[in-house]
């Protein structure tokens, strides 16, 4: 199925992306009116939590290891310089697994929870008024595209991560700048992912997703951002993460055009 081509709204950026943000709330608003599809929804992102959080500390010990392994070149510097550049160094790699385990513990989730998030997706379409344009789509099948889209994403998002990495290592830019940008491309990414849901019950892939998101950028990325921030704090992407899945019906619907409205 072609990915209609819509009109970037003709709003300013800054506007769209707080927009998009605010569909984050808007989501968490929706989401907290079932308390029986609260339960449900926390707990596959509880069960990838625990092991994501269990694996992100394993690294945080092994942090010193692994900076030190990537730059073998300052083993022969000064007490001081190879402290501090190893530093940086260890920052650079907490900041690319973070923008890759949000990423990760995103489609993991999905995958775990996929018929929870699934419903929860429906249902916050249903109260705007259903899903025009509606295909049948078979569970298994829906979830070995979910997970393959996902894998690419992911993918592509660990290739983008190596530049950032390496720019890591830019003193004061690394620490400033970068994260910056790391948040920015792991929200576009986060959107992409998240918004999987209705468009499969649209009929649509992943070329065609990233095609309408590409409309109205600033939105998609306000939205995302405002998803990866909330993931990196403690438990936040537990809590956080069925009200990112209703936001995100939100975010196609308005992406496609249709009304985010009730009644």
């Amino acid at each position: 199925m072609d990915a209609p081509r819509l009109a970037a709204p003709v709003t300013g950026a800054v506007t769209r992306f707080l927009a998009g943000a605010g569909l984050l709330l808007r989501g968490l608003r929706l989401y907290v009116r079932d308390p029986g599809l609260m339960l449900l929804g926390i707990v596959p992102a509880l069960i990838t939590g625990v092991l994501f959080i269990a694996a992100f500390a394993t690294l945080l010990y092994f942090v010193d290891d692994l900076a030190a392994l990537v730059t073998p070149f300052a083993d022969d510097w000064s007490g001081t310089a190879r402290g501090l550049v190893r530093v940086v160094a260890g920052l650079a790699v907490v900041g690319l697994a973070g923008l890759l385990g949000v990423l990760a513990f995103t489609a993991a989730t999905l995958a775990i929870g996929d018929p929870f998030y699934e419903k929860i997706s429906e249902r916050v379409e249903d109260r705007l008024g259903g899903t025009p344009g509606a295909v049948e789509v078979p569970f298994w099948a829906s979830l070995r595209r979910s997970i393959v889209d996902s894998l690419r994403l992911v993918a592509i998002s660990a290739l983008v991560g190596v530049p950032l990495f390496a720019a890591g290592f830019i003193p004061v830019v690394g620490q400033t700048v970068v994260p910056v940008v790391g948040a920015l491309v792991g929200g576009w990414f986060l959107a992409l992912e998240l918004v999987g849901a209705p468009f499969y019950r649209r009929g649509m892939r992943l070329p065609q997703r990233r095609s309408i998101l590409k409309a109205d950028r600033p939105t998609a990325l306000g939205f995302g951002t405002a998803v990866f921030v909330c993931f990196l704090i403690p438990l936040g992407a537990v809590l956080i993460m069925p009200a990112a899945v209703a936001g995100a019906a939100l975010l196609a619907r308005r992406s496609l055009g249709q009304s985010v409205e009730e009644g």
